[in-house]
């Protein structure tokens, strides 16, 4: 028994030349200019060399960083999300990849069926001999086992233009996983040279509390000889107590940055390990600034919104094919009986069909004009988050290469004014022994000293942190 369908194409075509008279929506135009200017802003000595292109490993020198870095890289909570994302966009590919491909399938079924004896099925099998003198069984059993393919052909290129975007959407996560990193290395960096800022600091509290005690010692021993007061012996207790809350106030927030360090790295609270040697005469990295336009090779994130909007020109292409007609191909091959040991009695039992179906939109097609209306709105959105992506890359160089040069004039500056301070405390204090001064110019001295130092220490700080933030700006750190 052979069971054919084949649908004819005749009215569809119909409907297939009426709907392409119908145009689709010419979508708004999104093209990126990815224009920057020639130079980054009055920054001086600019040359085509960028440190961007040196490996992390390479930039920074201390070892201690270094191990930290590639133990942060294993562990980190956030780059470890970020490469799930990646896995989901390559699994995406799969799936657009797939609906390129027919769907082949096998079916294999069994039912009952019992119609009316006054109908035209009924009827017809009443009347029907099977075999001589068998007649139609009734209820009808049906046993069917099949296979079946279905398959929409891209004639519009809507299923390509989808992969193509999920490609993008895919090389976009990796992008920011790229960008991830580069943060996640300057951020260790940061709080590592804050930690070292902070021993240093620490050592000059207790050095500065060391230098009060004797003072404090001096001044009760001129009390002793009448040739100081209570109050000034109060004062010094004061300015001590002071230095020691201080002392206490650096303890915590080493504590603190230690944490945030193995936080970063993933692991438990422990000792970071760092040679705390003096800190002042730590060196910036040297900073090649290159020259703009390497932002767009160079930055993770740039890359990302550049392949975002890619992805958001595709999405529009896809959403205006839903537009014109789709042709859908079906086919069945298998056998069919309403008696097991038929199934295989060919060639009666066989089966096969074949239909293509070509239908396209024609009325009330507001769904589809609010998907494209909201895909054009999308790649516009990613044209604006390009542009502002590329003018934040800028800006954050210009502002951290004017800063390396600013933190350098303040940080030569602070040097004399630790050197002259650091001379007017011994002055101070042999003046204070032949009673030449009184306690209060002492004490301001020490203090005015005390600050300078920690200030120093700061814009050392800022200095360091300020040669990581360009390395990073410049799209650095990811390789």
């Amino acid at each position: 028994m052979y069971k054919v369908k084949l649908y004819k194409y005749s009215i569809a075509l119909g409907l297939c030349l009426a709907v392409a008279a119908c145009k689709a929506p010419a979508p708004e135009t999104a093209s990126a200019s990815a224009l920057v200017p020639e130079a980054f802003g009055a920054v001086k000595n600019q040359d085509t060399t960028n440190t961007a292109t040196l490996q992390w490993k390479e930039f920074f020198k201390d070892q201690n960083l270094v191990d930290l870095i590639d133990i942060a890289l294993k562990n980190n909570q956030e780059l470890n999300m970020t490469l799930q994302e990646i896995e989901i966009a390559k699994n995406d590919i799969r799936v657009r990849k797939g609906a390129l491909l027919p769907t082949v399938g096998v079916r294999a079924g069994a039912g009952i069926e019992k119609v009316g004896r006054y109908t035209s099925q009924g009827a017809g099998d009443a009347t029907t001999e099977i075999k001589p003198g068998v007649e139609t069984p009734d209820p009808l059993p049906d046993y069917t086992i099949a296979a079946y393919a279905n398959w929409e052909v891209d004639i519009w290129k809507k299923l390509r233009n989808s992969k193509k975007a999920a490609v993008n959407r895919y090389l976009a996560t990796v992008e920011g996983k790229n960008f991830v990193v580069t943060n996640l290395i300057a951020e260790i960096a940061d709080s590592y040279y804050e930690l070292l800022a902070l021993d240093s600091q620490l050592d000059i509290v207790k050095q500065t509390i060391e230098l009060q005690t004797n003072a404090l010692e001096i001044v009760k021993v001129q009390k002793q000889a009448a040739r100081a007061t209570e109050l000034g012996v109060q004062k010094f207790q004061a300015e001590v107590l002071t230095s020691k809350s201080l002392e206490f106030d650096i303890l915590q927030k080493i504590k603190e940055n230690e944490n945030k360090i193995n936080f970063l790295l993933g692991r438990y609270p422990q000792e970071i390990k760092r040679e705390k040697s003096n800190f002042t005469d730590l060196l910036p990295a040297a900073v090649n600034s290159g020259i703009p336009s390497q932002l767009l090779t160079n930055r993770p994130d740039v890359k990302q919104a550049e392949l975002e909007l890619v992805a958001a020109k595709l999405d529009v292409k896809v959403a205006r094919a839903e537009f014109y007609p789709s042709l859908d191909i079906s086919a069945a091959f298998g056998v069919q009986a309403f008696k097991p040991s038929y199934l295989f009695t060919f060639p009666e039992s066989l089966l096969y069909s074949l239909a293509g179906d070509l239908a396209a939109p024609l009325i009330n097609r507001n769904a589809i004009k609010a998907e494209f209306s909201s895909a054009n709105a999308r790649q516009l959105q990613a044209l604006y988050n390009y542009d502002k992506t590329i003018l934040n890359a800028y800006l954050e160089v210009s502002t951290q290469l004017s800063k390396i040069e600013n933190l350098q004039k303040g940080y030569d500056l602070k040097s004399q004014q630790v050197d002259a301070l650091n001379k007017s405390i011994d002055v101070s204090n042999d003046l204070f022994k032949s009673a030449r001064v009184d306690y209060f110019e002492v004490l301001m001295t020490q203090r005015d000293a005390l600050e300078a130092k920690l200030e120093l220490i700061d814009t050392k700080k800022e200095q360091l942190n300020a040669a990581v933030h360009v390395y990073r700006d410049l799209g650095g750190g990811w390789k």
